[in-house]
């Protein structure tokens, strides 16, 4: 990372700003797991009900958006379905296709987790309006698939 902050004559290069993003993510991710531990839940299955909070999934897409084996996810939706924070239902086109959908707990449990990432929070507090706006802006333009970030990365479907 450069020793001073870049200016307009020296903007910072693509290294530097991978590092800024690393770090960032890290540090947004470990308040993300702080906060679901609070909750009784792994960083994995607070970020599946994170994902499910835009939208119910099917099986398979939850296991993409979270990058991880079609085995795995159905033990995440096991243990959440169990802790009654999600539920399966037959897709309405498909009755093959099991989509997941957050159950007005998980929803509860989940905006509580959000609430709980007091790090997060108050560095986006210190931002004024125009900062918000402008980081909004820039986060969907380099990553225009995702809506939030790594704490589920609500990816739009």
């Amino acid at each position: 990372m450069a020793a001073n902050p870049p200016n307009q004559a020296n903007p910072p290069t693509k290294a530097e700003l991978v590092d800024r993003l690393a770090a960032s993510f890290g540090l947004y991710y470990g308040d993300f797991t702080l906060a679901a531990a609070t909750a009784g839940l792994t960083a994995s299955q607070a970020k599946t009900l994170s994902v499910l909070r835009s939208s119910p999934a099917p099986m398979r897409a939850l296991a993409t958006t979270l990058a991880c084996d079609a085995s795995n996810i159905t033990g995440i939706v096991d243990r959440l379905e169990k802790r009654e924070l999600v539920r399966r239902e037959p897709s309405a086109t498909d009755r093959r296709v099991k989509n997941v959908v957050l159950t007005q707990y998980g929803e509860v449990t989940i905006d509580t987790i959000r609430a709980r990432m007091h790090t997060t929070l108050a560095a986006l507090d210190a931002l004024d309006d125009t900062e918000r706006t402008a980081l909004f802006t820039l986060l969907g333009r380099v990553f225009p698939d995702g809506t939030d970030g790594l704490d589920g990365s609500e990816t739009r479907r």
